[in-house]
């Protein structure tokens, strides 16, 4: 009898095989999902550096910049006691208001003074126009006298030459004549000087002496005027260093206004950022101090040179080792009055300002193009 051997159990390894098959597609989806992720990320991360890269040659920035406005300095332009001081510190004032007021009455006395001066340059006129008026006379009286010495001498001619009277007359009367002459000459000598002294020789007339006067009249009213001293623009004070009491000398600093609504930012740009950057162009810029507000203004011009070149000691690059260093040259943008109604920006703030320069996308994609 013949005994049947067992088959081998080929139905085991099936379940691990089908385990392999099924763990395959898993891991496959899973890399293939990752794929697209990190290929999404970088497209998008390219897309973004692209618009980035895009935006720093169209948005020109820097961080070097500061705001700078006019500072007046307001003195005196007389000396004198201070009488009233009518502003404080910070305090903004319109053109015209009073700020400071001295005493006034030494110049009071000397307008008083000016104004007797031209009353009496008045009078002193007209007695000097009646004495010229005098020496007139005197010029008329010595014009008869040698006009009748010339016919008393004209009569003896024609006496001598009839032989009626003698020769030692007819000499008198030449005398005479020659006397009356001089006398003359003198008394018109005597009349212009008068009318010189009266002021009628020339052409201000007999109101020489009293226009001189009125001039010294003006001018003492104008040192009157000159102890009230008044802001010449709108602005805010700063730095008064003067009090009530304080004896002033003409010139002295006073204190400060700044015009704050003339304010502008200047900006020191490094000399590879000014290739596009022209006048005219728009600027937003951000303020330290005010953040998340952006203030508008434009372009106004490019200095001349850069900040080294106009230092006091600028660099001598022809002696010695050269080390090059980027240099910056200032741009002064004028800040637009609308963005900043309350004055809000003060001198020396740091600002970011960022010019927008005329540049499209097509042109600064055709910079790259090698060919």
């Amino acid at each position: 009898m013949t005994e049947e051997k067992p088959q081998p159990d080929q139905s085991q390894p099936e379940p691990a095989k089908n385990e392999t098959a099924a763990a395959y597609p898993k891991s496959n989806g899973k890399k293939r999902r990752a794929m697209v992720i990190l290929l999404v990320a970088v497209i998008v991360c390219g897309w973004i550096g692209i618009g980035w890269w895009i935006k720093a040659k169209t948005h020109i920035e820097t961080d070097n910049a500061f705001i700078e406005a006019k500072t007046v300095a307001l003195s005196s332009k007389v000396s004198g006691t201070v009488k009233r001081v009518l502003v404080n510190d910070n305090q903004f004032v319109k053109k015209g208001d009073l700020l400071v007021e001295l005493d006034e009455v030494d110049y009071q006395v000397q307008v008083a003074k000016a104004e007797a001066g031209v009353g009496v340059a008045q009078n002193e006129t007209g007695g000097e126009y009646l004495k010229a008026e005098g020496v007139r006379a005197t010029v008329q009286s010595m014009k008869a006298r040698y006009d009748q010495s010339e016919l008393d001498l004209r009569r003896g001619e024609a006496l001598y030459k009839r032989e009626v009277i003698p020769k030692e007359q007819l000499d008198r009367l030449k005398t005479a004549q020659r006397v009356a002459e001089s006398q003359l000459q003198e008394a018109n000598e005597a009349y212009k000087r008068a009318l010189t002294e009266a002021g009628l020789a020339g052409r201000g007339g007999n109101q020489a002496k009293v226009l001189q006067r009125q001039a010294q009249l003006h001018e003492a009213r104008l040192q009157l005027s000159y102890t009230r001293i008044v802001a010449p623009a709108n602005g805010y004070i700063t730095r008064k260093g003067v009090e009530p009491g304080a004896n002033i000398q003409a010139g002295q600093p006073l204190m400060a206004l700044v015009p704050l609504q003339d304010a502008w930012i200047t900006a020191n740009y490094k000399e590879g950022q000014l290739t596009h950057i022209r006048a005219g162009q728009k600027v937003e810029f951000t303020v330290d101090a005010y953040p998340g507000r952006t203030f508008k203004g434009r372009v106004d011009s490019i200095m001349a040179g850069t900040g080294a070149a106009f230092s006091l000691l600028p660099p001598e690059n022809a002696t010695g080792n050269y080390v090059k260093v980027v240099q910056r040259i200032p741009v002064k943008i004028v800040i637009d009055s609308n963005s900043d109604p309350d004055h809000l920006l003060r001198v020396g703030m740091s600002v970011i300002p960022t010019v927008l320069v005329e540049r499209s996308t097509a042109d600064i994609l055709k910079g790259l193009n090698p060919f």
